[in-house]
């Protein structure tokens, strides 16, 4: 898709708000503009039937029941609920361990510091091997009556691999410890309708799946509620455990987006989005500089995620020269302010220098063969900038951005 003359290829940050969406979304600024924990009155009644029928239909996108469904502000809230809000409730338990992937999102790496820091949690990371998938053997090893908590994100947010959560599923659950999954990459990556059957704690991001910002969900089983301490305290809302009133446009544009992602026509898109996104790849592996696809290949990878290392290249000055016209990133957008490799790809084995190189597309729905065509070409431009730099002995960092 394109916006105004960009085209945008960085899906996996934030995806454009939906107009279906907005249209459901708008009344809720408007007119019903009620409290929904306003019960002595119809406009009140009105707001709460709304976040009662965006709570289904969230529910229904992961397969669990309503109740265990609650509204927060978005995926890093979710995830710092899932762990410190299980963490803190039982710091003098027995069980003192906590297992990380290694290609975690950073919002979950910052919540165990916090548990290891304040409360002596140790915690592990499980090693993942070269495409991005858990080592389910070291899994194995890891694993022990100590262990309160494994968290494993369902599709990575950086390399795209889709981690089989059903399998890692039984191996945590012969143990007794929880497992929460990180799924804000899932929904356009797959379908999800029975990832709440595999997990116990699950996070999602309103705008990772064409939905708006500033609101997430986390589901946590029923039966686990009462063993996660709030994070945030007040008139005991959403089953006391996250208070506050809740959103009512932003629940209901997380619901409308749910909803949309269970359209039949969904599977269909998927399908063309891994074949644009398996076109690029291969065109950009025509032009005339070395390349790697990173991560997994096929169905084990996001079906819009392209991963690319431009060798001796730097990702940067790459973006950097693509600027206006074509919107890709260096990784995680949530941590592109830090000055240091990717941790995701250092841990699949890439050296600094290709971790440096390395530049993630990601597709969505709304991409047409016309951006592949024009993606490529820019791609191209910048590349042939680049070898004549090097013939004539100037830095690249002088070539212009394209116009």
């Amino acid at each position: 898709m394109k916006t105004g003359n960009t085209i945008y290829l960085d899906h996996q940050a934030t995806t454009p708000l939906d107009r279906h969406v907005l249209s459901e979304m708008t009344p809720y600024y408007g007119d019903s503009f009620g409290n929904p924990h306003s019960s002595d009155h119809s406009l009140g009644w009105e707001s709460a039937l709304a976040v009662e029928k965006a709570t289904a239909q969230v529910a229904r996108l992961i397969g669990s029941n309503p109740e265990e469904i609650i509204f927060t502000s978005g995926a890093t809230e979710s995830n710092n609920m899932a762990l410190l809000g299980l963490g803190r409730k039982v710091a003098d338990g027995c069980r003192h361990r906590i297992l990380i992937s290694a290609i975690e999102h950073k919002c979950v790496l910052e919540s165990v510091r916090v548990l290891k820091e304040q409360y002596g949690y140790t915690i592990e990371q499980i090693p993942v091997d070269r495409q991005g998938c858990i080592v389910l053997s070291a899994l194995d090893d890891m694993l022990d009556e100590d262990v309160l908590a494994v968290s494993v994100m369902a599709v990575n947010n950086e390399i795209g691999t889709i981690q089989n959560i059903e399998q890692v599923a039984k191996n945590i659950r012969r143990y007794g410890a929880v497992f929460h999954c990180d799924a804000a990459q899932a929904p356009l990556a797959m379908s999800i309708d029975s990832l709440a059957k595999h997990t116990d704690i699950l996070s999602l991001s309103g705008h990772k799946m064409y939905g708006p910002k500033g609101i997430g969900v986390i589901f946590i089983e029923r039966v686990l509620q009462e063993r996660i301490e709030p994070l945030i305290y007040g008139g005991g809302q959403q089953n006391g455990l996250r208070s506050g009133t809740v959103p009512v446009p932003l629940c209901v544009g997380i619901g409308a987006a749910a909803e949309l992602l269970m359209a039949e026509d969904t599977d269909k898109k998927r399908v063309n989005m891994r074949r644009l996104r398996d076109d690029f790849v291969r065109r950009l592996s025509r032009l005339n500089w070395q390349i790697s696809l990173i991560g997994p290949e096929e169905d084990a990878r996001h079906p819009g995620n392209a991963s690319i290392c431009f060798h001796g290249l730097s990702a940067h000055t790459i973006l950097g020269a693509l600027q206006p016209r074509l919107a890709a990133s260096t990784g995680s957008a949530c941590t592109s302010g830090i000055p240091e490799p990717s941790h995701v790809l250092r841990a699949i084995g890439l050296s600094s220098y290709d971790a440096e190189a390395t530049v993630r597309f990601s597709l969505g729905f709304g991409t047409t063969d016309e951006d592949i065509d024009q993606a490529v070409g820019l791609v191209e431009e910048v590349l042939v900038k680049l070898s004549k730099a090097e013939l004539t002995g100037s830095t690249w960092e002088s070539a212009s951005p394209l116009t």
